[in-house]
């Protein structure tokens, strides 16, 4: 006998077998009282009163050990040894107690109705039988020593038939049942499926997603949105703390839900992020849906659309300016080299010519700037690059500049145009070279590689011993043609940071306390970048 001819299984067929331990033993403990009470003569005609307290006690025993060991019904052959000793031992207790008219007929029915509940097909049916077969044959064998058991046989086969009709009757609920749970096990299944694959799909999502209640409570956070706002965990906790420029945005969409947040900045996160909120209802409480949109990749494709833009300027500004730039540097040249001239004007020309090569500075920037090939990102070890980096440097360089490199960490990779990276840093380190000279005799910058403890991305800081850049200043290094020098153009940081932003890194000013300046570039993930 195997497993499969178990109706029900599992939790629910362990209910159904704690209930029909409950029900023997009501039946065992019942009997018991009746015999116990001497009632049993007055309520029943025993015929053989001996057999039926032995019987009773017996059937009391037996259920309760059975219902202390047997708890499972995973397992076919307990089940059907238990159903057996039911249906045989009450039906020991319908011989013993009359036939018929004791009653004790109803409660082989009910055992047999249970039995086939928690047994299905044939062995159900087997059940079934052994309690027609005992009542008839009991019955049989009481006429033979009582002549008034005789006009039982009919009494006694309806009985019989009650048995087999019981268990057909249980039997085709409990196929409609076992039906109607494998349909809803399936349907949950499936459901369960879904939702799991909705969560991997949510969790895998390059959008960040936050659902917050009323208080501002994360209720869920997809990894994401922990990667963009530099936490490991915020399930449970406000928001407010983690991401107040979030927040902000939230409450100006509270008071304008028309009006389109301006993108935010997250503290410890080198990202721009474009925020959109869903107010959604759920069972009476108002709950808060926060897309979070990476705007770094769009900020690639306009940067080259931008950058093509300014080609077709420049080349109209190389046509129609330089040219007679030219003319009037030649110009001024000849005049300067004129014998004629007096020292006042001698001034003036030299001005003209000064002027004219910054303008042409000016002019030859931007066009390198539109020239600016689209970036070809290769993966890059950040540690052995820059050593190499800064042998060249120091091969190059003369004496009284010095620049020190220092690398912390592990597997330091990105993916950036070597190129690129190469004529950014170049800049932003005779910047450095040149601020330090300002105020020491001899120049130094340094160069420190580390991965950021919060975003684990790879970042590198150039630092300098110089002046440092004013605070009101600090705002507007990066805007094109801002400069703080006579003879700048305003180009080389803004270059800089467009380079950057064109291979999804970034460039930013880092304020310093001891004085000098910092500039950190924060380098992208080397899977995340798209070629």
């Amino acid at each position: 006998m195997t497993k499969d001819h178990l109706a029900v299984s599992g939790h629910q067929g362990q209910r159904i077998l704690r209930l029909y331990h409950l029900y023997r033993l009501l039946i065992g403990f019942a009997l018991v009282l009746l015999i116990s009470s001497n009632l049993d003569g007055h309520l029943l005609d025993i015929t053989h009163a001996q057999l039926f307290h032995y019987s009773s006690w017996t059937y009391l025993i037996v259920n309760i050990i059975a219902t202390a060991s047997m708890h499972r019904t995973d397992r076919l052959l307990p089940i059907f040894a238990l159903a057996l000793f039911d249906v045989t031992q009450l039906s020991l207790l319908f011989y013993a107690a009359g036939g018929t008219p004791s009653g004790i007929g109803n409660l082989i029915i009910v055992a047999v109705a249970v039995a086939n509940i928690l047994l299905r097909g044939r062995i159900g049916l087997l059940i079934a039988a052994v309690a027609a077969a005992g009542i008839i044959y009991l019955t049989f064998y009481l006429s033979i020593s009582n002549t008034a058991a005789s006009n039982q046989y009919m009494q006694a086969g309806i009985l019989g038939s009650l048995c087999f009709a019981a268990a057909l009757f249980v039997q085709g609920v409990s196929r409609r049942l076992r039906a109607s749970e494998h349909l809803a096990e399936q349907r949950a299944g499936d459901v369960a499926n879904l939702e799991e694959l909705n969560a991997a799909v949510i969790q895998r999502m390059r959008t960040g997603i936050l659902v917050l209640d009323a208080e501002h409570r994360v209720l869920q956070a997809n990894q994401a949105a922990l990667t963009m706002l530099g936490c490991e965990k915020l399930l449970g906790r406000i928001l407010n703390p983690h991401a107040p420029a979030l927040i902000k945005s939230l409450e100006q969409w509270y008071s304008n839900p028309a009006l389109r947040t301006t993108p935010i900045e997250p503290i410890v996160s080198a990202v721009q992020l474009q925020a959109s909120f869903v107010k959604l209802q759920h069972n009476h409480s108002l709950q808060i849906l926060i897309f979070l949109e990476d705007t770094s990749e769009l900020n690639q494709h306009a940067q080259q659309l931008k950058l093509a833009s300014l080609g077709r300027l420049t080349a109209g500004i190389a046509h129609e300016i330089r040219n007679p730039l030219g003319a009037i540097s030649h110009a001024a040249q000849l005049l300067h080299e004129s014998p004629h001239l007096d020292t006042a004007d001698l001034r003036l020309t030299q001005i003209i010519q000064d002027q004219s090569r910054r303008m042409n500075t000016v002019i030859e920037n931007v066009l390198q700037l539109s020239r600016q090939r689209q970036a070809e990102p290769q993966l890059l070890d950040l540690k052995y690059w820059l050593h190499r980096f800064a042998s060249e440097f120091r091969s190059n360089s003369t004496p009284n500049r010095l620049l020190h490199l220092s690398t912390k960490g592990r597997s330091l990779q990105t993916r950036m145009d070597p190129h690129q990276l190469d004529q950014v840093l170049s800049n932003l380190v005779e910047n450095g070279m040149r601020y330090s000279s300002k105020k020491h005799a001899l120049s130094q910058v340094w160069l420190h590689l580390y991965r950021h403890p919060k975003t684990d991305l790879p970042t590198l800081e150039i630092r300098d011993d110089g002046p440092g850049i004013p605070i009101e200043d600090q705002h507007h290094i990066f805007e094109p043609f801002f400069t703080t020098e006579n003879k700048g153009t305003g180009l080389g940081l803004y270059i800089s940071r467009e380079l950057c932003e064109s291979n999804q890194a970034r460039l930013d000013y880092v304020p310093q306390d001891n004085g000098g300046s910092c500039f950190r570039i924060t380098f992208a993930h080397p899977h995340k970048l798209s070629t």
